[in-house]
């Protein structure tokens, strides 16, 4: 499915969904609140295997999504990381559901924010853009490119520093950054995707983060159709597998998570990893430990892959395996849930 134009954000607040939304609902999509909705798309064209060559005239796969990229971009610039509030005053969120990669994380207080990874496209409204955690660091060090915030504690800072990301706050983005009138601070600062990309981070392109199977490919491991992760507080989210659209339906604070632009965020692939927060949940201090190893449950195509996740250096992608071998992944935009050792999943 083709992505559409985006139209201008519209306050929380709104109990009325433009009618121009309404107008052009996609045939595919599926009702919610008296509209219809879309799906997230995973690219603007067909997907190919994960194995085209790069030889001249043949298309590649983006490195993000390994979604075939006709075009080319993503091959020319680097990654783009934006930092995402995802409190219920954030909602609906922009921009979202034309990231490569999302991240989800527990903060300080125990709720949850999101790291968004750009690259195959731009999305002209990201956010609520928030702060930076010590756990980005963890996050962006594999990725590189444009780290994008609105500010940081002291210590947070500091640690964002030591990766190789072009950090761009607030107080630097210039243009690339905005204050919407229609919310109030802090969850009115909103970011231009495009205009970010213009700060050249490196690599350029980024590396790929994960192994893709070829679309028609099999799907190993066992059947599921339902995933909850539970995050603490009013913050676990639940994933329901969509046969329509091939893709796993987020559910947060009890109903579909729909994009300010209308948009059912629906990734090809969820992928659950079990780590240590170092300092406790929800302190200031606390941060994901992305080094080592632990368990890992992937859901995609349907199936969910039980395996281990392991990242002997930070520099390196994590890696995804079962006993067999990597754990492919379906092409297409995959979550990484950050939950903290010892709490199970609810799989159905």
């Amino acid at each position: 499915m083709a992505r559409g134009r985006h139209s201008r954000p519209r306050s929380r607040r709104s109990a009325i969904v433009p009618t121009v939304v309404a107008l052009v609902a996609i045939a595919s999509g599926v009702a919610w609140a008296g509209v219809r909705l879309s799906h997230t798309s995973n690219s603007d064209v067909t997907s190919t295997p994960s194995t085209s060559t790069t030889t001249a005239g043949v298309v590649r796969n983006a490195p993000l999504t390994g979604v075939a990229d006709p075009s080319g971009i993503s091959f020319t610039r680097s990654a783009v990381v934006v930092k995402i509030e995802n409190t219920p005053d954030a909602l609906p969120q922009y921009g979202i559901e034309r990231a490569d990669v999302m991240y989800e994380e527990i903060v300080n207080g125990g709720i949850t924010r999101l790291a968004a990874v750009f690259n195959s496209h731009a999305a002209p409204w990201v956010g609520p853009v928030r702060s930076v955690r010590p756990t980005d660091t963890q996050i962006v060090w594999p990725i590189g490119g444009v780290f994008a915030y609105s500010g940081g504690a002291a210590y947070a800072i500091r640690s964002i520093a030591t990766a190789p990301v072009v950090m761009v706050d607030e107080t630097r983005a210039g243009s690339a950054m905005f204050r919407w009138n229609k919310r109030y601070a802090p969850h009115n600062l909103f970011a231009n995707g495009a205009k970010l990309y213009t700060f050249h981070g490196h690599p350029s392109p980024p590396h790929a983060l994960f192994t893709y199977r070829a679309p028609d490919a099999p799907v190993a491991g066992t059947p599921a159709t339902m995933v909850r992760v539970p995050f603490p507080s009013i913050y676990p989210v639940t994933w329901r597998w969509n046969d329509a659209t091939s893709s796993w339906d987020r559910y947060l604070f009890g109903k579909i998570d729909v994009t300010g632009t209308n948009v059912i965020e629906s990734p090809q692939n969820v992928i659950v990893m079990s780590v240590n927060y170092v300092n406790g949940i929800g302190t200031m201090s606390s941060y994901a430990n992305l080094l080592g190893s632990g368990k890992t449950v992937v859901f995609t195509g349907r199936h969910e892959i039980v395996g281990t996740w392991s990242h002997s250096s930070r520099s390196a992608p994590i890696t995804y395996q079962t006993s067999k071998g990597p754990i492919a992944l379906t092409p297409g935009q995959t979550w990484v849930e950050l939950l903290n050792n010892g709490v199970p999943l609810i799989v159905r």
